[in-house]
């Protein structure tokens, strides 16, 4: 497997983990406190752009080069698995607004690539 193709599987899994991660809190909040799910939306969307931007750090770091092609390709996928998962399986397209969400993500992510490509230690120590 070529170093994007890896950096890309990092990438989305460090994506889903932390989706999973957040998720799991808000359901904890949502059961044992009187907090509505209509009162998280903002919070959710922050957590969602965390999680894009340090999955496309990810990508970024593994690919070494090329950042945001990496972060951008990661969010694509990630946009892909969701969109695949919510068309087929629930058989229901992505609204306008879901579209808009996930061009934030792809700016996100591609921005995680950028920064994960000037942390890696490789990219250190050319310079």
């Amino acid at each position: 497997m070529s170093r994007l193709g890896s950096a890309l599987v990092y990438g989305i899994a460090t994506i889903f983990v932390l989706a999973a991660l957040v998720s799991f809190v808000v359901s904890l909040l949502l059961k044992w406190t009187d907090i509505h799910e209509s009162s998280l939306t903002w919070l959710v969307f922050a957590a969602s752009m965390i999680s894009m931007f340090l999955g496309g750090v990810v990508a970024g770091g593994k690919s070494q080069e090329k950042g945001w092609l990496a972060g951008g390709l990661t969010s694509v996928g990630f946009t892909s698995i969701i969109f695949l998962f919510q068309f087929l399986g629930i058989e229901k397209p992505f609204t306008a607004e879901q579209w808009l969400y996930h061009l934030a993500f792809l700016a996100a992510s591609a921005l995680g690539g950028i920064v994960g490509v000037n942390l890696s230690p490789s990219r250190r120590e050319r310079a």
